[in-house]
């Protein structure tokens, strides 16, 4: 069996554009028929930069080659140009590539990916979105804490048993930076709402995307710790380990990272310095299904836990699955809401949702097969922004500033 073709779909999300802006979808055939879909998410270059990446990806390293051969084709793939480090782009392709690969290995097999990563361990997994609310107008607003509190409600009423939120914002070109008082304030006041309206019948998920230096994550830390988090994000910026351990060792909230970050390499740094305990690889970026597969067992020696990251398309997501459902570390995942809407369109068959909980699929692969009447209503993407961009300009301090009385 050879890898013979590949054929690349960069879907227009609609608006809102949930799960990003677009997605990268490809697809793999080999001489002998047999088809398999993955997903990229890189956020680095526009797609009309990625799609000749990808294609020189494949041409070099993938073409005329077995798909079981994953190890060759990774290593090759992070050897390229002499490079042999973390480079997001790079295993960004590679993912989106090698899940393809997968998931023909699976078909080939007659079995779901998750029994060639070593079984299946759990056959529903526990999930948990972010917040979602809307206003009067029917606008999505991410920052009025008391419609925070009635959507964590909503969400509860539909199985969800963890909630995330993220009102530390902005990010910025130019973060970390130390939080105004205003902003902490606001951080506050919806962990106390949220918690009050949902009580205990879910944790509560607080996210944040590097906006803040050491000391005042430590600052928010302390102020956030008596609504007991089950995790801080993300609190200072990827690159600096042992930065995020200062602030794992200064707070009893557990720390959370890895949507950023790729390949094992990266991730053991932060378990051996103990900069975070549950970590969250998108396993569309961070090197593909065996990658993940790695850092999972890695994790596990130091007793960390996985909570895949998913803000992208259902391939991914799909693939995500089949890696939580075998790993004994598994924690919780990441879900867009019950994966309708878009996520369903796209797809001949919506990915499984069930009172808070993801049910793997056991179909042959990753148990997905994309609807091209709807990729190809979406493509090409035509627009100028990336899949997920932040703001140009620092923050400032005076913008949540409270009103003097």
């Amino acid at each position: 069996m050879k890898i013979a073709e590949l054929r690349t779909h960069v879907v227009a999300v609609p608006p809102p554009h949930v799960g990003g802006m677009y997605w990268i979808f490809v697809q793999l055939k080999t001489d002998c028929g047999i088809e398999g879909v993955g997903e990229i998410y890189a956020t680095a270059f526009h797609p009309g930069a990625m799609v000749p990446l990808i294609e020189d990806v494949f041409q070099r390293y993938l073409e005329g080659h077995d798909p079981h051969t994953i190890e060759r084709f990774w290593r090759a793939a992070y050897s390229s140009g002499f490079t042999q480090r973390p480079d997001p782009t790079m295993m960004g392709i590679v993912s989106g590539l090698e899940i393809a690969c997968w998931d023909i290995i699976g078909k080939a097999a007659g079995r779901p990916v998750s029994d060639l990563l070593g079984g299946t361990v759990h056959e529903k997994l526990r999930a948990y979105t972010y917040l979602y609310p809307k206003n009067a107008a029917g606008d999505y607003d991410y920052g009025d804490p008391d419609l925070a509190a009635e959507e964590a409600v909503r969400m509860v009423d539909m199985g969800f048993t963890a909630l995330k939120f993220d009102p530390a914002g902005p990010y910025t070109n130019y973060s970390g930076h130390q939080l105004s008082l205003g902003v902490m304030d606001r951080c506050e006041e919806f962990c106390s709402k949220i918690r009050a309206a949902i009580g205990s019948s879910a944790d509560i998920l607080f996210g944040t995307h590097g906006q803040m230096v050491p000391s005042s994550a430590i600052r928010l830390a302390k102020r956030l710790e008596k609504y007991d988090p089950m995790w801080f994000e993300e609190p200072v910026p990827p690159g600096q380990e042992a930065a995020m351990a200062e602030v794992a060792r200064a707070t009893s909230i557990p720390i959370s990272t890895g949507e950023r970050l790729t390949t094992k390499y990266e991730f053991q740094r932060i378990l051996q310095l103990g900069a975070a305990s549950i970590l969250q690889m998108n396993v569309a970026r961070v090197g593909g299904l065996l990658e993940a597969k790695k850092i999972a067992g890695m994790a596990e020696a130091f007793y960390a836990q996985i909570a895949p990251h998913l803000y992208n398309g259902p391939v991914g997501a799909a693939a995500s699955i089949q890696l939580s459902a075998a790993s004994p570390n598994f924690l919780i995942h990441e879900a867009i809401i019950d994966f309708g809407g878009f996520h369903a369109e796209v797809l001949k068959t919506k990915l499984q949702f069930d009172d808070g909980y993801l049910i793997p699929s056991r179909d042959p692969g990753l148990g997905v097969e994309l609807n091209l009447d709807v990729v190809a209503a979406h493509s090409p993407y035509t627009g100028d922004r990336l899949h997920l961009q932040m703001a140009s300009e620092p923050a400032d301090i005076k913008e949540f500033a409270p009103a003097r009385g």
